[in-house]
């Protein structure tokens, strides 16, 4: 049976598109939606073009509200029917009442070795903790910011002169491997962490 993929983005979407990528041939699952909190998020056209389904929800309009957020963002997802929701990129904290509901189904990628550096400016924080290596996790979402159980880490080394930019780019390459991994071991029932680098 083959599991379905919602994929929420808030920007150019490049995880979003190793993820779509992955999901061909004999792969367990398919993306069902991608969806935005911005109407125009660069991922959105490239979702378009890789033949998915595509929606949003512009947050702005709700301002302080993240509960009529979630609420618009559930019917659209509710409407897809996914089997799984993969954020990728996706930059607004989600209220426990949202996570609760899809808890067991929602995975997110995150630009550190959790349980190090939560939320922003990871690289950043890396470099100023003078650390030898950073890198990026998957890992269940569940109400607490960044902190699920880990389904896998990809590792890089920071190199002497490396700035925020220069890692992330590093990190980034190390991200389009693992969430594809992740998410197919997943789909699979395969053992999981994956631990790469």
């Amino acid at each position: 049976m083959i599991r379905k993929v919602a994929i929420l983005i808030s920007g150019g979407g490049s995880n979003m598109i190793k993820l779509v990528e992955s999901m061909t041939g004999d792969h367990p699952a398919r993306a069902c939606l991608v969806m935005a909190n911005d109407p125009n998020a660069g991922g959105l056209a490239k979702a378009q073009a890789l033949g998915v389904p595509t929606a949003h929800v512009d947050h702005r309009p709700f301002g302080k509200d993240r509960a009529g957020f979630e609420e618009q963002l559930s019917e659209k997802l509710d409407a897809a029917e996914p089997d799984l929701i993969c954020l990728a990129g996706f930059m607004r904290v989600l209220t426990p009442e949202f996570t609760n509901k899809w808890a067991g189904r929602m995975i997110n990628i995150h630009p550190s070795l959790l349980p190090k550096y939560k939320g922003l400016h990871t690289h950043l924080r890396a470099l100023e903790a003078g650390d030898a290596e950073h890198g990026c996790s998957v890992h269940r979402v569940t109400a607490n910011l960044d902190d699920g159980p880990l389904l896998g880490q990809a590792r890089v080394p920071v190199l002497p002169g490396d700035t925020a930019d220069s890692l992330a780019a590093r990190v980034l390459v190390q991200e389009h491997q693992l969430y594809p991994a992740v998410l197919r071991a997943l789909c699979e029932g395969a053992d999981l962490p994956i631990l790469l680098g």
